[in-house]
């Protein structure tokens, strides 16, 4: 008997269509002599810490840093009875086939159930690889399964990520929260490799717009007569020229007033003309993220309502796999090109016209199979929607892939650039101009909400002068500009920063390792990680949707270390993960690398200063901060106020709407035993990426 292990049941449900014969049991599905089963994603959880020691469960600094010498992972509350499903079909398996999404996760997803069951090495193993879950795609991946073996090193660089992510969040959590709390902060101090960066993004933006000054600076424009028309250009100071500030912008008004007056005296001479052709190629079909910040320019989506809505458009099958890093096209993909142009033909009448102007012969740079690794772009399955049957979100983000889609069969835009300098009194004055010659791939977008949100300069008609032609002044002004703040960062502008996050290393010969890794966070996880910094009280959200800090998010970055604030630590994971993923890096030196790494930090974080919260509460003997507190008694939990500098003072208050009661001083003490730990009172919850 085959088993075949799906990541969840949607891919499962496509793996036995295409298998055939289905009759569908208690959690799995029969196929003749296959079984198709399936996780609910990661059905198998890290340890805790107080898992492998229950005395961890209380948090101290003594205890740090906390590093497990075995791993251990235990099934999930919620997924024990497919557990044991899997468990007893594991069992019976001559061959199982690991069918987790195309990437580092999903490989380890299936293999860690299967080494938790301790067959991982004792059976034949496959892997089947889906981007789509068409029945053509289905059944394209069925014939072509490959060895499990042959994704060992991708399984354990996801491995390496997980845990090492676990070391960073389990133990400098602990260490800040109870730092923290010791200077009268409440609740925890989560940290983590990608959302730690992710808020200092927001922080250091926020920062730079608060520090920001305004400055005036001033352009001269001029217009200049020529017979074949006017010609509009702008002063371009020489570099040395005084009055301009370190950026080259002209700061002083002077010299503009007195070139003004000078070139109305005097002829100015065309000096010289220069005419390129240029082409914009058609745009690439998209990522998960490329996708999420366009629905998030044009249509104001949250990176986590076009992942949900991906997904849903990826399980009704009228899309392939959503979480896609990649925004190329395989060449066996060009096959199904007259299909999936029909299926598009036959929906609303602009995308039956963009079909009908389309080239299906024309290949554009995004068939490439270089370019391509577990997975392609987000591309329309064959399957023709019903389109009454989605919603607005459904049919506007459908139509961007399907439009994305569709340039590929269209020729590039072509147009003729021109840049005009001209010289008067010793000085230049230039400008460019571009004329649309075909409007190519572009005509898709002609009128849409997409070409309004564009990035395209508009169409800008020269006269035809030449070299060595004569012009006078007809006009010239001078335009007050004043410098502008950068903007706050929304959640689609903040999901492309952690997309180009090899623009904000500190250390910038990492740059080109984090563009090779598309950023910080992974497709499937960059929205989750935004609305997790949300939740943990590190930014807020404005009415105009704009992320801005929190107090406690101005904390992090001021007692972190620049080792765990800036993302120059994920482009050195990166490079290790990698030369794990080629077998080129032992797990276990990995590992070894990264305990001296943490311990590193928290040695840094033993000795920085933590000021204390504006409205910190003073403990009224010692002058301490006092921390809030829980307790339980008939397994009810009430809260008290506790002096930070127990048990050396012993002050305690009673709590009332989370505020302490000094007229009861001293009237509650809890027993000695319920205030052991230095951490205070928190729900203790589990650091993600």
């Amino acid at each position: 008997m085959r088993l075949f292990i799906a990541e969840k049941p949607s891919l499962a449900q496509a793996i036995a269509h295409g298998l055939g014969h289905m009759s569908k049991r208690n959690g799995y599905i029969e196929c003749g002599n296959d079984i198709v089963t399936w996780c609910f994603g990661h059905i198998l959880q890290q340890y805790d810490p107080e898992d492998y020691d229950k005395n961890l469960h209380a948090w101290r600094l003594e205890d740090l840093p906390i590093i497990p010498e075995h791993w251990k992972n235990k099934v999930s509350s919620s997924a024990k009875e497919q557990y044991e499903v899997i468990k007893s079909l594991v069992a019976k398996a001559d061959c199982i086939v690991n069918a987790g999404d195309p990437d580092r996760e999903g490989q380890l997803l299936v293999d860690e159930v299967l080494n938790q069951l301790g067959v991982l090495n004792q059976k034949p193993i496959q892997r089947i690889l889906l981007n789509a879950l068409d029945e053509k795609s289905v059944k394209t991946a069925l014939a072509d399964i490959r060895d499990n073996r042959d994704f060992v090193g991708l399984r354990n660089s996801a491995l390496a990520r997980q845990r090492a992510d676990w070391l960073i969040g389990m133990n400098l959590t602990r260490m800040y929260t109870i730092r923290s709390q010791k200077a009268g902060y409440t609740g925890t101090i989560s940290v983590g490799r990608v959302q730690t960066p992710t808020t200092a993004l927001v922080v250091r933006r926020e920062l730079e717009i608060r520090n920001f000054k305004p400055k005036d600076y001033y352009l001269l424009q001029v217009d200049w007569a020529h017979p074949n028309g006017v010609i509009s250009t702008t002063w371009k100071p020489q570099e040395q020229a005084e009055g301009q500030d370190e950026e080259g912008r002209l700061i002083k008004r002077d010299p503009a007033e007195q070139l003004a007056e000078e070139i109305r005296q005097e002829t100015g001479v065309v000096e010289s003309v220069e005419q390129k052709k240029g082409q914009s190629q058609p745009k690439l079909p998209y990522s998960l993220s490329s996708l999420q910040i366009d629905a998030g320019k044009i249509y104001g989506y949250s990176p986590q309502e076009v992942l949900d809505t991906q997904q849903s458009l990826y399980e009704k099958k009228l899309t392939t796999y959503p979480r896609s890093d990649c925004d190329y096209l395989p060449t066996n993909q060009l096959a199904d090109v007259p299909l999936v142009l029909k299926s598009l033909r036959a929906l609303t009448d602009d995308l039956a016209q963009m079909v009908e102007n389309a080239d299906p012969a024309l290949r554009s740079r995004a068939w490439n199979d270089k370019k391509i690794s577990a997975h392609h772009a987000i591309i329309p399955t064959t399957i023709t929607p019903e389109w009454d049957r989605l919603n607005e979100r459904e049919q506007n983000l459908y139509t961007l892939v399907a439009k994305a889609y569709l340039a590929q069969f269209y020729p590039p835009q072509t147009f003729l650039s021109t840049k005009i300098q001209i010289r008067c009194a010793g000085e230049s004055f230039h400008v460019s101009g571009k004329v649309i010659l075909d409007d190519g791939w572009k005509q898709l977008y002609h009128g849409s909400l997409e070409e309004k949100e564009g990035d395209d300069h508009p169409e800008t008609k020269l006269p035809a002068v030449k070299q060595g032609d004569a012009v006078s002044c007809q006009e010239s002004r001078i335009q007050t500009r004043t410098t502008k703040p950068p903007a706050r960062y929304n959640a689609s502008t903040l999901l492309k920063a952690m997309k180009e996050i090899g623009k904000y290393v500190k250390d910038a010969s990492l740059k080109a390792t984090l563009k090779d890794c598309s950023g910080i966070g992974t497709e499937a996880t960059r929205a989750g990680i935004i609305e997790t910094i949300q939740k943990r009280g590190f930014v807020s959200v404005t009415r105009q949707k704009n992320l801005i800090p929190t107090e406690k998010g101005y904390l992090l970055l001021r007692i972190l270390s620049d080792s765990i604030t800036y993302p120059d630590i994920t482009a050195r994971w990166e490079q290790s993960l990698d030369a794990i993923s080629r077998k080129e890096m032992r797990l276990q030196d990995f590992f070894q690398e990264q305990s001296r790494f943490v311990q590193q930090l928290l040695e840094e974080a033993k000795s920085c200063e933590i000021p204390p919260p504006k409205d910190v509460v003073r403990c009224p003997k010692c002058s301490s901060p006092m921390m809030r507190r829980w307790t339980t008694k008939n397994g009810k939990k009430s809260y008290f106020w506790g002096c930070s500098k127990y048990p050396e003072c012993k002050t305690t208050l009673p709590d009332r709407n989370g505020k302490p009661v000094f007229e009861e001083l001293g009237k509650y003490r809890p027993k000695k035993k319920q205030s052991k730990t230095d951490a205070g009172s928190f729900h203790y919850k589990k650091p993600t990426e």
